[in-house]
């Protein structure tokens, strides 16, 4: 289940190693001064982040589905080479999903949000298609899943299910409600954005004289903020984030120490079978639900 998050992670990652530059320029410059193929390299990448992370975001929800609600049939479904197939499948449906915009003429510079992006009123049926395809759909699979994940938490706090026994520990619960919270944060983050395209696109004419520039630039903003909060979430749910983060900071001071760490953590990894990198301590495990 790892590899999901570090997939996302990777999503998230990707608009700052050059959209966001290029939005910073234009934010300095009062304008686009860069090339209209940067224009669409730039909204092309801004899409690969936006589009990966929503269905990584569902691929983990998928996953964790699987791991609790179906324990029994996990290890089948997710071997590792299965696993790896899954995350180049989400990426070549992300690239898929990209593609058609340069076909539509959709990715255009906005200077309401110096960025090049997606513009909602170049066709009415293609913005309707992406707020389906890209975030309504997803959504509700990734409410489907979690939803019964809750269903299954309460029957075995509750103890209905005695004579059941799902693969659900204290730390796996743990690493559940992480990414739960990771998902309901990209809910918020994005529906204020998707819902505006939405009513744009059902009756442009109208309803796009009437949406303030301020309100669009917030719901930009607020969903291109969702890129930066997970690691934010990991940290402040996730002991071993936190540890991990502590020691990055502490090596920006003194890096010799981090070297010394990272050798010794890779000599105490020969010795012993490593820990999955979203379970917490291991003396949680002895907690019970």
């Amino acid at each position: 289940g790892n590899v999901f998050v570090v997939s996302l992670a990777f999503a998230d990652l990707v608009v700052a190693l050059y959209p966001y530059p290029l939005v910073l320029s234009a934010i300095l410059h009062n304008g686009w001064t860069l090339s209209d193929m940067h224009c669409k390299v730039s909204g092309f990448v801004m899409g690969l982040s936006v589009i990966g992370s929503i269905f990584n975001i569902t691929g983990i929800a998928i996953n964790r589905y699987c791991y609790i609600c179906h324990s029994f049939a996990y290890d089948k479904l997710y071997s590792s080479r299965n696993t790896l197939l899954y995350v180049c499948l989400i990426w070549a449906l992300t690239i898929i999903a990209i593609v058609p915009n340069f076909f539509v003429g959709s990715l255009q510079y906005d200077s309401r949000v110096y960025s090049c992006t997606f513009a909602q009123t170049v066709s009415s049926y293609y913005t309707i298609s992406v707020v389906v395809v890209h975030f309504i759909v997803p959504i509700t699979v990734v409410s489907f899943c979690y939803l019964r994940i809750w269903i299954l938490v309460i029957q075995v706090r509750r103890r209905v299910k005695t004579e059941v026994k799902p693969r659900l520990k204290p730390s796996d619960f743990r690493n559940f409600l992480t990414m739960f919270v990771v998902f309901v944060l990209f809910a918020i983050c994005w529906a204020p954005l998707n819902l505006i395209g939405l009513a744009v696109a059902i009756r442009p004419q109208v309803i796009a004289p009437k949406v303030p520039e301020w309100l669009f630039v917030v719901s930009y903003f607020m969903a291109y903020f969702n890129s930066c909060l997970n690691a934010i979430i990991y940290g402040l749910l996730n002991q071993n984030f936190r540890k991990e983060y502590k020691r990055i900071i502490m090596s920006l001071w003194t890096p010799r120490l981090f070297f010394q760490e990272t050798s010794k953590g890779g000599t105490e990894g020969m010795k012993s079978k490593p820990s999955p990198a979203l379970n917490n301590n291991d003396q949680m495990k002895t907690d019970t639900l």
